[in-house]
């Protein structure tokens, strides 16, 4: 416990500590934020029934920390509730019978819109897929106090057996295919936990009926390519080149098994963000914040061959119109793919390929997460104060053996 008046320099401190504590603020009894041990904070009040001593003590949770939610208005909404308390109302059970007319649909939405303050927009993204092609369709009817462990077991098993399944269509021509399976129905149980955490925190509901469900093991980071794989990806790269696929997309899948960066960091790599000098890109926002990703000689000619095609553009791989960056790697992908025997190798494990060969070349796990990149900065320039000599050793021995597998 904390006490001062509550800033929002105050909380972020807090929340950069990850310990769990609850500020309160001096400024109105009464009122704090609750900061967890997974970084996430919410305004709390409490205040105590007509009754004296005897009265009983309430705790409403008015709103997470982000959004809509500023430390300013979250005073004034606890000054609120604080004043109905006094006028012998409860605003807690209020809350708490509120809950028993939400839906989990409804809840949903709440989530989104009150909930996700701290999540990158690919992941938005990707909830909002989950939430509105799996959970609404099965759950999003039912209310949010009705929902029990058995229920969540089921939406896990019917998830898995693809009883969501279907193919949308996006825009003119675009369509989605929504399978399901098991490695689905696992993330979207674990982001239907997160959600009914929002609950229990908002005070919407006691407890969350996800915890204890047992999931299936999710498997997805397990796939990788050996050099012989690279060797047949190279050839059916050359195929596809030759049959007049898009430049910018052979490029990229090339890049990305070169360096172990994202599809995203490297379809949306700005100029700006390449550093031809010192041999490594400075992404601005990765999917773990800033980071750095050294670069191989090979990674470098691919750049340098792109900076002829597209150095007056801010993107390094520009979109056809030259309005924003390029985009359809994975339909080129698929194509790659289909003249292979990997069947369902997805982009992303071109990163759990660099990394495994990685290993496998340096036999040293620290070097590959220090080429993998880290977190932020401060984490990257430990390993290059610490490792620069082996850190680059390892760049280019690893990135030489994929160049050499890939072939010209």
């Amino acid at each position: 416990m904390a006490v001062g008046k509550l800033t929002k320099t105050s909380i972020e401190t807090a929340i950069a500590q990850r310990l769990p504590v609850i500020l309160w603020d001096t400024t109105t009894k009464g009122f704090g934020a609750k900061v967890s041990d997974r970084g996430i904070c919410s305004f709390i009040v409490q205040y105590r029934l007509p009754g004296g001593r005897r009265g009983r003590t309430r705790r409403v949770t008015i709103g997470r920390f982000g959004g809509p939610w500023t430390v300013e208005l979250a005073r004034q909404r606890a000054k609120e509730i604080l004043g109905e308390a006094v006028l012998g109302s409860d605003p807690a059970d209020k809350k708490a019978k509120l809950g028993r007319t939400v839906t989990v649909s409804q809840l949903c939405d709440r989530y989104l819109s009150e909930g996700t303050a701290t999540k990158k927009a690919s992941t938005l993204r990707s909830d909002r897929g989950r939430i509105n092609r799996h959970i609404k369709v099965l759950l999003g009817n039912k209310l949010i106090t009705e929902i029990t462990r058995t229920d969540v077991r089921r939406f896990l098993k019917d998830v898995s057996e693809g009883k969501t399944a279907v193919v949308e269509k996006t825009g003119f021509r675009g369509k989605a295919v929504v399978r399901g399976g098991k490695g689905t129905a696992t993330r979207t149980v674990g982001l239907l936990g997160g959600i009914f955490s929002f609950a229990v925190d908002d005070g919407l509901i006691v407890t969350n009926p996800v915890t204890g469900v047992e999931r299936h093991k999710d498997r997805r980071n397990q796939r990788f390519l050996t050099l012989d794989d690279i060797r047949t990806l190279g050839e059916a790269l050359r195929v596809e080149e030759e049959n007049g696929a898009n430049p910018e997309a052979i490029a990229i899948v090339k890049l990305l098994l070169l360096t172990g960066a994202r599809r995203g960091e490297v379809e949306g790599l700005k100029w700006s963000e390449v550093d031809f000098a010192r041999s490594y890109l400075c992404l601005e926002d990765s999917k773990t914040g800033q980071k750095l990703v050294r670069l191989s000689e090979p990674a470098l000619a691919i750049l340098r061959n792109q900076h002829v095609r597209s150095s007056s553009s801010p993107w390094v791989f520009p979109s056809r119109n030259g309005l924003t960056h390029f985009s359809g790697t994975r339909k080129i992908w698929l194509r790659v793919i289909g003249r292979t025997n990997f069947s369902g190798l997805r982009i992303h494990d071109l990163r759990h390929s660099f990394a495994t060969i990685g290993v496998e070349l340096t036999k040293s796990l620290p070097h590959m997460s220090g080429l993998l990149g880290h977190g932020n900065y401060s984490t990257t320039q430990q390993y290059l104060h610490l490792l620069d000599d082996s850190l680059w050793r390892a760049t280019r021995e690893t990135g030489s053996a994929i160049e050499k597998a890939l072939g010209p």
